[in-house]
């Protein structure tokens, strides 16, 4: 699904063609959590969402599929490839959320579409997006941190876009956000 920012502080856009991009994403994301996670109990919810139907939009569920084995007490992951989260059950999983980790910092993953200069730019911030937005679909903003990569450019026919993205481009996204979120939380929590 295509995400629009719902901006609060400037995001970091990092391209996955920049030779230290996992440094500089992990830098990111590692301040963030370090700022903000004790105001939350330091519980952390991941919410990816996307669906693998569309390659461009199977980058949440990429995520969530490379974290399934990552075991914290107070990490919690929702949205994979068997049990995407996606437009049709995006409200019940935000309630659930709500219900189950009512204190915890959540961050939401999603695929992007952007300007030709930004695709190839893992893009990670605070404040909330709102999924759906590029395929014209009216969801609730979610996250109070973001991670959004952009796959590929926005244009009249966007759904059509999503589903012509190359999987490589989405596969190596995957690969650095799926590897620094789990760096970032072994760093963080290994302190505790």
């Amino acid at each position: 699904m295509d995400s629009t920012l719902l901006k609060r502080n400037k995001p970091h856009y990092i391209s996955i063609d920049d030779s230290n991009h996992f440094t500089m994403f992990c830098d990111a994301l590692y301040n963030l959590l370090a700022a903000l996670l004790p105001e939350y109990n330091d519980e952390l919810v991941i919410i990816c969402i996307g669906t693998d139907r569309a390659t461009g939009d199977s980058l949440g569920p990429l995520i969530g599929y490379k974290l399934l084995d990552l075991e914290f007490e107070k990490v919690h992951i929702y949205g994979n490839l068997d049990t995407p989260v996606h437009a049709k059950n995006l409200e019940d999983i935000t309630v659930t959320v709500q219900n189950k980790h009512p204190h915890a910092l959540v961050i939401a993953i999603d695929a992007c579409l952007g300007t030709m200069q930004n695709v190839g730019s893992i893009s990670i911030g605070e404040g909330s997006i709102k999924p759906g937005a590029g395929v014209q679909k009216e969801l609730t903003p979610i996250g109070n941190l973001h991670i959004t990569g952009i796959v590929n450019f926005s244009s009249f026919m966007n759904m059509v876009v999503l589903q012509n993205t190359r999987l490589s481009i989405v596969m190596r996204m995957a690969d650095i956000i799926s590897g620094g979120i789990r760096h970032c939380i072994f760093k963080y929590y290994e302190h505790k």
